[in-house]
């Protein structure tokens, strides 16, 4: 029985996307070396397959240890239980990487989304200017009339009626 269908899905099911994967071959090779589609394909194939043995073992691993989630740990471990061990610094490396850009842009995220450069009442001026401006924009001009509310004004909370 195929590994893949003991999980519930068929080979269709689990590959790897062609246009990311072509760009990725192509970035390896010299730029005067052209790749069949078809050797295209096999790529893509053996890296379908490494994942699954490298996925399989990893599960091998993490059970061993009574563990139910995968590590990472448990993948550099099944790496070198694969043979290939000499591949675990080099792996472990882009770990280190792909965690560290990662941990920044969800730093840049939290920043964006909290406007921690921004007290609460900045954050509420600019709104209602942005208010104001799409006001301004509905109504059919500049921004001649609208009232912009300055951050250290008081600010009025009622919406004014849009309708004259």
């Amino acid at each position: 029985m195929d590994p893949m269908d003991i999980v519930g899905k068929s080979k269709e099911d689990a590959s790897l996307p062609k246009a990311t994967m072509t760009k990725i071959i192509k970035e390896m090779l010299p730029a005067d070396v052209r790749v069949a589609r078809d050797a295209q394909d096999l790529l893509i194939e053996c890296c379908v397959e490494f994942i699954n043995l490298i996925s399989s073992e990893s599960n091998e691993v993490c059970n061993k240890e009574d563990k139910r989630t995968i590590a990472p740990e448990h993948v550099l471990k099944a790496l070198q239980v694969l043979g290939f061990g000499e591949y675990v610094e080099e792996v472990y490396a882009a770990y280190e990487q792909h965690k560290y850009e990662t941990m920044q842009d969800s730093q840049r995220s939290v920043k964006m989304n909290t406007g921690a450069e921004m007290t609460e009442e900045e954050a509420a001026a600019e709104q209602q200017r942005m208010f104001a401006e799409a006001r301004a924009r509905m109504n059919g001009g500049g921004g001649g009339g609208v009232s912009v509310p300055q951050p250290d004004q008081q600010l009025d909370t009622q919406q004014p009626n849009l309708q004259s």
